[in-house]
Order: structure tokens, then C-alpha cells, then sequence
């Protein structure tokens, strides 16, 4: 298992390949969009122009865009004391300034944590996860969230919902491009059209499958430095036996955009080896598994 120090640098590393990989991406893609446009540099300026303020627009703001989209609204100390306590002790514990807390009103057990780094955070629960969790177990929850937020985890993961959002952006654009646009001014040979589409079409698919690349090592390692921060592993191992068990563990606002930022997947159950190979998260057994281990 990586220390945590390790793990802040690896997703560093990993921040800046996902950056280098996004600008090949976007500057493929704005090429042969360009060439068979009839001006191969027009396109690869225009797509890094477009990419470029999406990405500072959404980098900046997406994490009030995720809050909005799951449903999330902020609570006060005088409605969630306990919540709010919580958060602040492990914030402490943790050395990051105190994340704001939301809830969102969702009888599904579940949570999450996001921002961009550890002074512009946000830490969300259900409030189903508030009605069933006893104290240890909701701070152990809180605690992976804290190991999220403190390794820059949040980073990572808004990186890569961005750089997706961005290669899906400029593939939709060429394709509804050629529904809507006519062919009349188009230069370029039949075959850099079926390269062209094929791009268009493939690049959403490489870059969710980045982000899917993003090591499940992130749940184990926030699990093991949550438990470590709270000094009882007990507590989150119990919390995740009872998410497991959730009867309803649809989460409505969530969706897949969304669904890899949450401590256990917020859709329902389903089974298949081709499910597991796109989950976003690793095996619940196996993460209780390992924390009964320590």
C-alpha cells in the first residue's frame, strides 16, 4: 500500500499526464477536423481555444456545478450539528482547513467529497446515510472523505470529468456539424471523413476510458488513511457494510458524470464482468475486507 505521500505525488503525476494526454487529444481531434474543413491549423486552433476556456471555466466552477447537479445543499451547524462537528475534528486531524458540508435529501446511504484542492472543498452526505450511520460509523465515512480531500483526490477526478467534458464537447459539435451543415464546402477525400467521424465518435470513449484508468487504489488508500485518521477501522467498515446492504441505493440526482466521486456507486446493483470492467469503483468485499485486516 502506498503512504499517503506517495499517492500525492502519483496523482500529481498522473495530473500532468492526463493534461498532456487531453492536449494530443484535443489537438488530433481539432486537426483532422481542420483538414477535412478544408484548413487543418484553423481547427487545431479553434479546439484548443474552445478546450481551453472550458476547461478554465469548469475547472474553476465544478465543483459548484457538481453540488448543483446532485442536488446538494449547504446545512448550517444548527441543523446538522453532529454533521458539522464531524467534519471539523477530522479536518483538524487531517492538517486541511475545515471543508463546507451539504447534504442531499436522498434516502440512499452514500457521500462525497469535491473541489479543486483542499482550500476550496465541499464534503456532501445523504441524508439517509445521517438516519443509519451510528456516531463511529458516520465518522469513518467522513474520514475517507477527508483522505480525498487531503491527497488530492478531488483534483484528479474534476481533472478528469473535465478533459472528458472537453473531448465530448468537440466530438458532439463535429457531429451535429455534419447533420445540420451540408457538404457543399467540404475539401477534404471521403476517406478523412470516415477518419474524421470515427474520431468524433471514438474520443468521448477514450477519455471516459481515461478516467476509468484513474487507479481504484484511490478508494483503498482514502479507506486506509480515513481509517487511520479516525483510529478505528472498525467504524468505516461497518459504515460500507451497511451501504452495501442499502435496499435503495439509487441516489436520483446522480448520474454518470457524477457517479465516480461518491464512496460506493449510486445506482442500483447490477452483475456481469463487462459491468466490473467499467465500474467505477472497486469491490466493496474486498475494500471491507482490507479494512478488517488493519
Amino acid at each position: 500500500m502506498a503512504t499517503l505521500f506517495q499517492q500525492i505525488r502519483s496523482n500529481n503525476i498522473k495530473s500532468a499526464i492526463l493534461v498532456i494526454l487531453f492536449v494530443i487529444i484535443v489537438g488530433l481531434l481539432g486537426s483532422v477536423l481542420g483538414l477535412y474543413y478544408g484548413n487543418m491549423w484553423f481547427g487545431v486552433i479553434m479546439s484548443t481555444l474552445v478546450g481551453a476556456i472550458y476547461f478554465f471555466i469548469v475547472f474553476n466552477t465544478g465543483g459548484s456545478m457538481i453540488l448543483n447537479m446532485t442536488g446538494a445543499r449547504p446545512v448550517t451547524k444548527k441543523e446538522f450539528p453532529h454533521l458539522h462537528h464531524t467534519i471539523e475534528g477530522l479536518a483538524v486531524a487531517a492538517g486541511i482547513p475545515t471543508p463546507k458540508a451539504y447534504v442531499i435529501d436522498d434516502t440512499a446511504l452514500n457521500a462525497f467529497a469535491t473541489g479543486k484542492d483542499p482550500k476550496h472543498s465541499s464534503v456532501t452526505v445523504t441524508t439517509g446515510l445521517l438516519d443509519k450511520l451510528n456516531r463511529q460509523e458516520l465518522e469513518g465515512v467522513i474520514a475517507h472523505e477527508m483522505a480525498h480531500i487531503k491527497n488530492f483526490d478531488i483534483r484528479l477526478m474534476m481533472l478528469t470529468t473535465v478533459l472528458v467534458g472537453v473531448v465530448t464537447l468537440l466530438g458532439d459539435f463535429f457531429l451535429r456539424s455534419l447533420w445540420f451543415g451540408g457538404g457543399d464546402n467540404r475539401k477534404g477525400h471521403p476517406a478523412l471523413l470516415i477518419l474524421a467521424i470515427a474520431l468524433a465518435i471514438l474520443a468521448p470513449i477514450i477519455g471516459h476510458l481515461m478516467r476509468l484508468a484513474v487507479s481504484r487504489q484511490r478508494e483503498y488508500l482514502a479507506d486506509a488513511t480515513g481509517a487511520a485518521l479516525t483510529r478505528y477501522p472498525p467504524g468505516l467498515s461497518s459504515a460500507l457494510k451497511k451501504i452495501q446492504g442499502d435496499p435503495d441505493p439509487l441516489v436520483d440526482r446522480a448520474n454518470r458524470a457524477t457517479a465516480h466521486l461518491f464512496i460506493s456507486t449510486p445506482f442500483r446493483k447490477t452483475k456481469g464482468k463487462t459491468i466490473a470492467l467499467f465500474a467505477t469503483h472497486p469491490p466493496i468485499e474486498e475494500r471491507i475486507s482490507r479494512l478488517e485486516k488493519m
